[in-house]
């Protein structure tokens, strides 16, 4: 890879990078088109989401076993090809069951991607200039997501939502011409002959997919009031389990568990963790929040979005220069102070917040994701070596996507238990010795009675107005909870810094 300019290299990785990343967040947008034309119900089309991300979520981990198994670049050409069929047959799938199937295929063909490009990336670009080339990479994981949902709502608009899935065709297919022309594998990394180990790859299959299947569905089946949800939450923790003794004794494991022994990148993927557990819970809750209780419509919600995903990518560059430059740890702890500072911010909105006093926190945290996510990725794999650089970013982008599944299911499930908890303790006060409460019944039985309900109705009607009142502000105020539990949790990471180190003399490739 020497013989090609670096940058050649970084788009030739980042590119079908991107598209896989932006298909996990695409079909959310347009899912009501999707339903209405396979005639499937609500919760049969979220499964087009969840069989994707389950797909995902277990082929990430095995990537590096499968790019010494195979060869990385011959893997990674199979990935892309089998993203781009499986995109084709999704965008023509003629029932639901077959584009849930497809989808599937997608994710299995996508999983592999991130860790790879990761990898190729660190190897590519010389230990002097690995925080610029995590600001390539880290562009790539912050745009997807911002701009998936806007384009798959603009397309599904416009043309159609099966277009959503055939703009990835061309796209695929310059992206393994690339491959082809500008990617070689090092000596390490050639087509190797190594025993399957099946009882992993069988264990890890079943423990990642059931977990994935619990975090999406739990708070939409009450979680474990559903037997569904019970038994698969068992299955994961029975199979992850047996997943980690398997791979502990195993000659030839899918996972090399042993990487963990590295204090820096162990304490890394916790601090990841939680970085991506605060980031995907910030940006699920802030559209709730603003289109169920600000009244914003989409469009609206995507421009309090937007400035945040902006000050990210911008963020990024400046950082990846200053890594080499300052201490890492120090960026790394700006960062998270950013970050929680930012959730802090949100916890204290209002019903009355207007534009600017709501897109003001989500533009601190989109810098304090460019300040965390670059020095976090140094420190963790800076002391990774380069024949295990593939199993690292494996296990490093695996604690990422659970860190988002998990905080999305948290807040998720926090709002709604949230709500209920302060809609009990706000109607104790609404008693007719409240003098308020008498006071904003009486106005309300007047305001519809000059709108011309019905005596006999202005009563109850009234009453319905507190109610409603009472029902956005207990919604506020579990809104608050949330956005304060993840500023402390975010907090609470700032210690682990202290754990990490920065390889000397060497950067991730461990040769140099």
């Amino acid at each position: 890879m020497t013989n090609v300019n670096k940058w050649i290299i970084a788009l030739t990785v980042m590119l079908p990078t991107l598209i896989e990343i932006i298909d996990t967040s695409v079909v959310n947008v347009s899912l009501d088109h999707i339903r209405g034309s396979l005639s499937a119900g609500i919760d049969e089309s979220t499964w087009t989401i969840t069989s994707y991300l389950v797909s995902n979520a277990i082929v990430i981990p095995m990537s590096g076993w499968l790019g010494r198994m195979f060869g990385r670049k011959r893997y990674f050409i199979f990935s892309i090809a089998l993203f781009t069929v499986s995109s084709f047959l999704c965008g023509s799938a003629w029932n639901l069951q077959s584009l849930v199937f497809f989808r599937i295929m997608q994710g299995l063909g996508g999983g592999g991607m991130q860790p790879m490009s990761q990898a190729i990336l660190l190897e590519t670009f010389p230990p002097a200039q690995h925080g610029m080339a995590m600001a390539v990479f880290g562009i790539g994981i912050m745009f997807g997501p911002i701009v998936g949902p806007l384009l798959g709502g603009w397309i599904t608009d416009n043309w159609s939502w099966h277009w959503i899935f055939y703009v990835n065709v061309p796209i695929g297919i310059i992206s393994i011409l690339m491959m082809i022309f500008f990617i070689e594998d090092p000596h390490y990394l050639k087509r190797a002959k190594v025993k399957i180990d099946y009882w992993g790859l069988v264990f890890l299959a079943v423990g990642l997919g059931c977990l994935q299947i619990v975090l999406d569905k739990g708070q939409q089946d009450n979680w474990f009031s559903s037997d569904f949800i019970f038994r698969m939450s068992v299955i994961s923790a029975v199979s992850l389990l047996m997943f980690l003794v398997v791979e502990y004794f195993a000659e030839h494991p899918i996972v090399n568990l042993r990487t963990f022994k590295n204090i820096s990148f162990s304490t890394g993927n916790v601090v990841m963790f939680f970085v991506f557990f605060n980031l995907f819970a910030s940006i699920v809750l802030l559209p709730i929040f603003l289109q169920t209780l600000m009244g914003y419509t989409a469009t609206l919600s995507g421009l309090v979005l937007g400035p945040g995903g902006l000050a990210t990518l911008l963020s990024m560059p400046i950082v990846g220069r200053l890594v080499t430059k300052v201490n890492p740890k120090g960026l790394l702890t700006f960062g998270i102070i950013t970050c929680a500072f930012s959730t802090y911010l949100m916890s204290q909105f209002n019903i009355n917040a207007d534009f600017i006093t709501l897109s003001i926190p989500r533009v601190i945290l989109g810098i304090g994701m460019g300040f965390t996510f670059i020095p976090l990725t140094t420190l963790t794999l800076s002391t990774i070596p380069r024949e295990e650089m593939g199993n690292a970013t494996s296990i490093y982008n695996l604690l990422r996507n659970l860190g988002g599944s998990f905080g999305v299911a948290f807040v998720t499930t926090m709002i709604a238990r949230r709500a209920q908890f302060h809609q009990v303790r706000l109607v104790d006060h609404l008693t007719p010795f409240d003098i308020p409460y008498r006071l904003a019944a009486s106005h309300g039985a007047q305001m519809l009675k000059y709108n011309g309900v019905p005596d006999a109705a202005t009563g109850y009607g009234g009453l319905g107005l507190i109610y409603r009142g009472l029902m956005r502000q207990a919604a506020m105020l579990s809104f608050n909870d949330a956005f304060f539990i993840l500023c402390i949790m975010m907090s609470c990471v700032l210690p682990l810094v202290l754990l990490m180190r920065k390889g000397k003399g060497r950067g991730p490739a461990g040769a140099h």
